[in-house]
């Protein structure tokens, strides 16, 4: 951690669609972004051709500066953004500016995979899976309380995702104190994994990780696959603050410089055959 400052007309990466302008700066692992979407912009009209996907798959928090933009989820919950809102948008959404003026907002997730080209949620895609959860958070819940347990819980949450994010993870879903994040590599996934479990150490919380490559279906913001179901009953086997691979992952890490240590052979409940797993070495 240290002490520095950025300016967005000093912008490392400026990202031009139609009526859509992204100015991205970083402080380290943060990627923080100002966008603008000029009048008539709307997500599924300028932005879908680029991202080839139904709606929005990425997650946003971020600040209101001006403007009123309608966002709408895929499920029909919607929300009316205007100045002064702080406010976060989950994965599976369309936008749209409403009125003449410009909407324009400061996000601090999401803008590093904005309106960038991917065929990510193709029918049929090999992508890495990652699942995460916590270690005793039932105990940490009795523990700390609700009220105390809800506000922990939002800050891993948020680290989680900007670890996440450093490493171009996409989040599929989130429920209880858990994540279900695809990457395009297995190193990627590994890394980012390991940085997901740091970020829970660093609120003195235990998150454990598994780490599957595979084909996925991708249907909208839905993931299904064997791949999928695989990863979920190795996270069962996983210890805490482990990152615990298939033998898929790690033959393709060869070379890779990541050393990891043998747990054996394991018959995963509603998978055929006994797999291999192995705990990343740190």
């Amino acid at each position: 951690m240290q002490l520095r400052r950025k300016r967005f007309d000093q912008a490392a990466e400026v990202r031009e669609a139609e009526l859509t302008r992204v100015e991205l700066v970083e402080l380290g692992e943060l990627a923080v972004g100002r966008v603008a979407f000029q009048p008539g912009w709307q997500w599924s009209k300028h932005v879908k051709p680029i991202a080839e996907t139904d709606y929005c798959q990425v997650h946003h928090i971020g600040y209101v500066i001006s403007g009123h933009l309608h966002v709408e989820m895929h499920d029909g919950a919607t929300v009316e953004l205007v100045a002064g809102d702080v406010f976060e948008v989950p994965p599976g959404h369309d936008a749209w500016v409403v009125g003449d003026e410009p909407w324009v907002s400061v996000d601090y997730a999401g803008r590093r995979l904005f309106a960038k080209p991917t065929n990510d949620f193709a029918d049929r895609v090999l992508r890495t899976v990652v699942f995460t959860d916590l270690s005793k958070s039932t105990e940490t819940l009795g523990r700390l309380g609700d009220t105390r347990w809800r506000l922990l819980l939002a800050e891993h949450n948020q680290r989680a995702r900007l670890a996440m994010e450093r490493f171009s993870g996409r989040e599929v879903d989130s429920a209880g104190d858990g994540f279900l994040v695809l990457f395009d590599s297995p190193a990627a996934a590994v890394s980012g994994a390991a940085a997901m479990i740091d970020a829970a150490a660093s609120l003195d919380l235990t998150a454990r990780a598994a780490v599957h490559t595979g084909e996925v279906e991708l249907q909208g913001d839905q993931v299904r696959g064997i791949a999928v179901h695989l990863t979920a009953r190795v996270l069962g086997l996983a210890r805490p603050g482990e990152v615990l691979v298939t033998s898929t992952v790690q033959e393709l890490l060869a070379g890779a410089g990541l050393v990891f240590e043998g747990r054996g052979e394991h018959e995963l409940r509603g998978i055929t055959g006994r797999r291999s797993l192995a705990a990343l070495v740190r």
